[in-house]
């Protein structure tokens, strides 16, 4: 994950290590100014490459005034709507709009599709987490997880981008840079294939998390979208507190967010200083430590009873002392807040450990005792790179990895 930062002029050349001067620049051109791109994909009904629009991209009010452009009732919307997210039927597919009339049916048939996704696989990890890979109309593909819980929670984390362009030294995805912004249809439907596949085996799916492929903030409009039709009562009607945003910390938009969305914020924050925050979260270099933490202060004294979730990331050797523990609490002082501590999920390329069990129990137990409410989120299906950080294909063509500071090279020995 990464940021724009060439206009900012905070960017160091020197923190790359890359042999030119061009490919240094190149390197910043992919990677960055992905951020200043207007969305790969936008309208406002979702028109698809045959003309007809998409369903899935309009919230209620949008397809009611749709269907009543083609002549038919307000109720009749509302049928549609529930033969889409309610009634236990997620359509997909035409054949399975149930108890609609035959002209109703026939006018959506002509101008409408129901289908953004194609399910490609689902592997299934040792500890019962499924990873559900998805083909896009342009050839993509994208990756869903779905993670069961013993307790009645089940949980589907998904993707709100091709890749992502905040190149998060730790993170799979990260080293494929932004190929594109998912839609609205794209991303809804990743939960609803959740629930066709897996509802009976695991029984309700009853959680989202956007923390998948991609900077969700990055992707803002589809994703604000795809999380108010996620918890309209009469379609999919998941509880706002159990659908939650992940960010590295996109400043001017997690206050859009905050402002616009009853959903649950989480940040990843995965450093207690800055000269860390920058080598391992670039996108830091432009909302730095004090900017964002001070931000959420301001914002969350006008949601009432709302906490954000901190994410961190424990890195050995990196982030994980018990200094960090002591700064993490200083930080945090003054925003009603959870901290999430998430064991690293090694990758292909990447030069990070994992904090040992034992050290995180450690850290958690400093912040602990000082009032903090602590997670210890442990790996879930890593042996099919279905873990938090492992999603992703890069293939060739990568983003590099970014230089670390001389005081941490020897903890990626």
């Amino acid at each position: 994950m990464a940021t724009s930062l060439m206009r900012s002029g905070a960017f160091s050349f020197a923190s790359l290590s890359l042999p030119s001067f061009t490919s240094h620049l190149s390197f910043l051109q992919r990677s960055f100014s992905a951020l200043r791109r207007r969305p790969l994909r936008s309208s406002t009904l979702g028109v698809c490459a045959d003309s007809k629009v998409m369903l899935k991209e309009m919230e209620f009010s949008e397809l009611d005034k749709w269907v009543q452009s083609h002549g038919f009732r307000s109720g009749q919307a509302m049928m549609l709507w529930k033969c889409l997210y309610g009634n236990n039927t997620w359509a997909l597919s035409h054949d399975e709009l149930e108890g609609l009339n035959k002209d109703f049916r026939k006018m959506i048939h002509e101008n409408a599709s129901l289908k953004a996704l194609t399910v490609k696989d689902v592997l299934k990890a040792s500890d019962g987490t499924r990873k559900i890979l998805f083909s896009l109309e342009d050839g993509s593909v994208i990756e869903t997880v779905v993670i069961p819980c013993d307790r009645g929670r089940t949980t589907v984390c998904v993707s709100s981008q091709v890749g992502c362009a905040m190149n998060c030294q730790f993170c799979y995805t990260g080293r494929m840079g932004l190929r594109k912004h998912l839609s609205t249809a794209e991303i809804v439907e990743q939960a609803i294939h959740a629930r066709r596949l897996f509802t009976s085996e695991f029984g309700s799916i009853t959680n989202v998390v956007f923390m998948g492929m991609g900077e969700p903030l990055h992707n803002i409009n589809n994703v604000i979208k795809a999380a108010a039709i996620m918890v309209d009562d009469k379609g999919l009607h998941f509880s706002p507190r159990k659908v939650t945003i992940s960010t590295s910390g996109l400043v001017p938009q997690l206050k859009r967010f905050l402002r616009e969305s009853n959903c649950t914020l989480a940040v990843s924050l995965n450093a207690t200083t800055d000269e860390v925050r920058n080598w391992i979260m670039p996108v830091n270099r432009k909302y730095n430590l004090s900017v964002l933490l001070q931000t959420l202060r301001e914002e969350l004294q006008f949601k009432h009873k709302y906490k954000v979730l901190f994410e961190y990331v424990m890195l050995s050797g990196v982030n994980d002392s018990l200094d960090d523990a002591k700064r993490l609490l200083q930080l945090v002082q003054g925003i009603p807040c959870k901290i999430n501590l998430i064991s690293f999920n090694p990758h292909k390329g990447s030069l990070f450990k994992p904090t040992p069990e034992e050290k995180m129990i450690e850290f958690r137990n400093v912040l602990v005792e000082a009032g903090c409410v602590v997670l210890l989120r442990l790996s879930r299906g890593d042996d099919q790179m279905a873990a938090c950080g492992q999603l992703g294909e890069p293939g060739d063509s990568r983003v590099p990895l970014l230089r670390a500071p001389q005081q941490f090279q020897t903890a990626l020995l």
